[in-house]
């Protein structure tokens, strides 16, 4: 979120390209919002006709969304010092190519103007209450690194960011698609709620150290370095058992079993983790945990997809 080693001593390079503004978005970050949507509209296929524009409608706004929350992010941890020339990821945008703060934070907030316009037309096409979740939906981006206790600096991220980032993504996706919810989409938006949680808690215990000393309480640094590990462990084991489980009592079709194939990018990640304690080092652990959550929920739809066509 806000480490990526740059020890040079020379002037900061200020570029302006568009590469510049396109890593500003944390582009590796997008795809987590894709993912959800697609689960949401997949889930839907069984029991309504598609509606293609309101899938694109969800999939734009959820896009606008996390990429303005990112950048509230680097505006925020610019403000409070925790981005430095001396920083590991993609953050820092600000210090080492030169944006200026302002334009930063204005971006966000005109990408969150352009996602409400979108949000109007789903509510036209579905429900007015949605709009009320959306609102609720920005203002957590906007306190996951903003106001006057971030969201970020707690405990609690991992829940926050899984929630909304997860499973709360998949349940609007699918309603706007059915007009309802049901037990099943529920139960199975639960493992993409824990996954998008441990992208968090990866990003944690690579700035951990880091963390500790701008006093951040995150449950990263409340469990340790081991307990991190192990707890993210933990999570990638219950979010498999979990789809097992439902198919052996028959919830969802055995071709949601393909999620199977992500197994190695779970593996690496852990791997990563317990083998590297150095931030650079963890970048990789915490790619594979991104993507972990990513082919998931893309082999989730393909599984839904397969089983509802053959």
């Amino acid at each position: 979120m806000h480490t990526q080693l740059h020890t040079s001593s020379s002037p900061i390079q200020r570029n302006h390209g568009w590469k510049v503004w396109w890593q500003l978005t944390r582009p590796h970050t997008l795809t987590a919002a894709f993912a959800p949507v697609l689960l949401g509209t997949a889930l839907a296929v069984e029991i309504t006709d598609l509606h293609l524009g309101l899938f694109i409608a969800m999939l734009v706004a959820s896009l606008l969304i996390q990429a303005a929350t990112n950048m509230f992010n680097e505006y925020y941890d610019y403000k409070r010092g925790l981005d430095t020339d001396e920083s590991v990821g993609i953050s820092g945008a600000i210090v080492r190519d030169g944006l200026k703060p302002g334009t930063v934070l204005s971006l966000a907030l005109i990408l969150y103007g352009i996602a409400m316009i979108t949000g109007v037309y789903i509510c036209a096409h579905s429900s007015w209450w949605l709009a009320a979740i959306g609102l609720v939906s920005m203002a957590a981006g906007y306190l996951y690194t903003g106001g006057p206790l971030p969201i970020a600096y707690t405990p609690f991220g991992e829940i926050v960011a899984g929630f909304f980032m997860g499973l709360l993504i998949i349940l609007i996706s699918f309603y706007i698609q059915t007009g309802t919810i049901t037990e099943t989409s529920i139960l199975v938006s639960l493992p993409s709620f824990v996954l998008v949680g441990a992208i968090l808690l990866a990003n944690n215990i690579r700035d951990l150290d880091g963390d500790r000393r701008f006093g951040r309480k995150t449950l990263a640094i409340l469990l340790g370095r081991k307990g991190a590990i192990t707890l993210l462990a933990g999570m990638f084991i219950s979010s498999y058992v979990w789809v097992v489980v439902l198919i052996f009592l028959g919830v969802i079709s055995p071709w949601l079993g393909l999620v199977a194939l992500s197994l190695p990018k779970a593996l690496a990640a852990v791997r990563g983790f317990i083998r590297n304690k150095n931030p650079l080092q963890m970048m990789p652990a915490m790619k594979a945990t991104a993507q972990t959550n990513t082919i998931f929920g893309l082999l989730l739809s393909a599984g839904l997809f397969i089983g509802f066509f053959l």
